[in-house]
């Protein structure tokens, strides 16, 4: 299975570590051609407004979305989770729509005021180590998306079909959970 990692800002390098880690060798996606047979696609943090810049730039807004049409699956975490949520807020900007969610930009504050949170999840029985650095809240989820996490009352792993987005960034700790979950999705749809 090949699995892509949107290699334009952000730690992509860490989301290419643990998915090493999984047995899976990461292929960074810069271009169209890049999507090329892959089975899944993490889209990293880092600045959404740039990502965005940067999809359109490079001709890869409509190729994401005709892959993930196409049944490919997608991680957003951070950033990337704005970038497939339906609706984004603080300011509002476009996004690819891939999930049925509305997000508020930067709403846990500036990179200072960043924190390492637990939280209870549906992947497994322990508390699930997160690390939000000025992410996003889910303000609302579609009636057919799952939350599979949640930190202080709110959902911060959901899924919606083939797509995973997370507020937080889990390839900044040493838990697979979210990897292993994503690599599941791809290889399985569930």
């Amino acid at each position: 299975m090949k699995v892509g990692i949107l290699a334009l800002q952000g730690d992509f390098e860490a989301h290419a570590k643990m998915l090493a880690r999984l047995g899976v060798e990461p292929r960074f996606v810069r271009t169209v051609a890049e999507l090329t047979g892959l089975a899944a696609l993490v889209l990293p943090g880092g600045e959404s407004t740039t990502h965005l810049k940067f999809l359109r730039e490079e001709g890869l807004w409509d190729p994401i979305r005709q892959f993930a049409e196409s049944g490919g699956a997608l991680l957003g975490t951070c950033a990337g989770a704005i970038l497939l949520a339906r609706e984004v807020k603080n300011p509002s900007q476009e996004s690819l729509g891939l999930a049925d969610l509305t997000v508020v930009r930067n709403a846990y504050g500036r990179q200072l005021a960043s924190e390492i949170r637990f939280g209870p999840t549906k992947l497994r029985a322990g508390p699930l180590q997160m690390v939000f650095i000025r992410a996003p809240i889910i303000e609302r989820v579609g009636p057919g998306v799952e939350v599979l996490a949640e930190c202080d009352g709110r959902p911060v792993l959901v899924r919606d079909g083939r797509v995973l987005a997370a507020t937080f960034h889990p390839e900044l700790t040493d838990d697979p959970t979210v990897h292993e979950a994503f690599l599941k999705l791809a290889r399985n749809g569930s």
